[in-house]
C-alpha cells in the first residue's frame, strides 16, 4: 500500500522564503519513495512524502518549525492510495 503524508504550514508575515528554505533543509531518518515540496499564496508551504507502508505505520514526519517562523500550528494529513 502507498501512504502519503502531507505537512502544511503558513509562515509568519514576510517569512515565506525562510519557511520554504527551512522545510527543504529538513532531513528524515528514512528516505521516502518520493518527496515533493510546494508553495502557495499566503506564504504557505506543503511537503508531501510517499511511503510503501500500511496506513497506520509509524513513519517519520517533518517536525514543527520554530514558533516565530509560522503564523499558526502545522497541519498534517495522512492518505492512502486507492488505485
Amino acid at each position: 500500500m502507498t501512504v502519503a503524508l502531507m505537512w502544511e504550514a503558513r509562515a509568519a508575515d514576510g517569512r515565506g522564503h525562510e519557511l520554504l528554505a527551512w522545510a527543504r533543509r529538513q532531513e528524515l531518518p528514512v528516505r521516502p519513495l518520493r518527496r515533493e515540496t510546494l508553495r502557495a499564496a499566503g506564504d504557505r508551504v506543503l511537503v508531501i512524502t510517499w511511503w510503501n507502508a500500511a496506513y497506520d505505520a509509524e513513519l517519520p514526519e517533518l517536525p514543527d518549525p520554530d514558533g516565530e517562523l509560522v503564523a499558526r500550528a502545522v497541519h498534517r494529513w495522512r492518505f492512502e492510495s486507492v488505485e
